[in-house]
């Protein structure tokens, strides 16, 4: 007498549809699905290991011939007159 039968089971499902409407529990169960893709992309995120990004550190000066490079392409791009 303590466990219930599939008609308890259908009979709860049923009244759960009939207040709460089939288009408000497809949103609810869309809304759950992207809270858990959103979760599991936080995750991934937080186990990258730290040499992975591919940043520059701060404060890194370029090489004479980069330099050379961008003095050059400045002044051919400046307008003459």
């Amino acid at each position: 007498m303590g466990s219930f039968s599939i008609w308890h089971w259908l009979v709860v499902l049923l009244v759960i549809l009939l207040l709460f409407g089939s288009g408000k529990i497809s949103g609810l169960m869309g809304d759950l699905a992207k809270g858990i893709k959103s979760f599991k992309q936080n995750i991934k995120e937080d186990e990258k290991p730290e040499g992975t990004a591919e940043q520059k550190p701060a404060g890194s000066i370029a090489g004479p011939d980069a330099q050379a490079t961008a003095r050059t392409t400045e002044t051919s791009s400046a307008p003459r007159g």
